[in-house]
């Protein structure tokens, strides 16, 4: 009896999900991103051009990168990473990352900005999927051309693992990112998808896990054709 008890137990607890519901702030997180993208990609004479955005790998989103500082000053935000699937013709489920960089300078005042990093090729994936990557030493990273089409890239643009956007006061333009680094957030994935599941497995595909509920906007924005709107 003992033993069936036993059994069903552990058959319950490995049907019921293996991760924690998201903190207030990790859902924010999914729904300022959703907003960032689908103002980003209404924008076409002043956003990323929509052909480097069909050719990019992933899409990382920092939604209100702060930036504050009194001598020493740096910036900070937490965003969310998604992928597209090998067929191209989806996006995996999100995964939560950090972004962290140092600067010194006679910086005064106080900015929050809307910052879209594109992983343009396989190798800026795997680099970007490591414990830590630095930005310009682990991985390249140029500031990406703004407007309809990135014909006019240079060539430090055109060849970089990543191409970075911010937004101000509705604006958006390239920004370097050189020396920030990038990390999972490893408890906020934790919650989304359990313990056990690695950011590597999330957007490959090979966990196979649901979207959670509170991501859908964000792969809804990712996957939106504005193709036709702008015509």
């Amino acid at each position: 009896m003992m033993k069936k008890l036993a059994i069903c137990v552990g058959l319950c607890f490995m049907a019921s999900p293996a991760f924690a519901a998201l903190k207030k702030d990790e859902v924010k997180r999914l729904d300022e991103s959703a907003s960032v993208l689908t103002e980003l990609r209404s924008t076409p004479d002043k956003s990323i051009p929509e052909d480097l955005w069909t050719k990019a790998e992933c899409v990382l989103v920092f939604p209100s990168v702060k930036k504050a500082a009194f001598v020493v000053g740096g910036e900070y935000g937490s965003g969310v990473m998604s992928c597209r699937h090998a067929s191209r013709r989806g996006w995996s489920a999100p995964v939560f990352m950090h972004l962290a960089k140092g600067s010194v300078g006679p910086q005064i005042g106080a900015q929050a900005v809307d910052l879209v990093l594109l992983v343009m090729n396989k190798r800026g994936v795997d680099r970007l999927l490591q414990d830590k990557v630095t930005l310009g030493a682990d991985a390249s990273i140029a500031a990406g051309p703004v407007g309809r089409s990135g014909v006019a890239a240079t060539d430090a643009q055109l060849n970089a693992e990543m191409l970075s956007y911010s937004r101000s006061h509705g604006l958006f333009a390239g920004i370097d990112l050189s020396g920030g680094v990038l990390k999972p957030d490893s408890e906020a994935n934790a919650r989304a998808y359990g313990p056990t599941i690695s950011p590597q497995n999330v957007v490959d595909g090979t966990a196979n896990v649901t979207v959670p509920s509170a991501a859908k906007p964000f792969v809804t924005a990712l996957t939106r054709d504005v193709q036709s709107t702008r015509k």
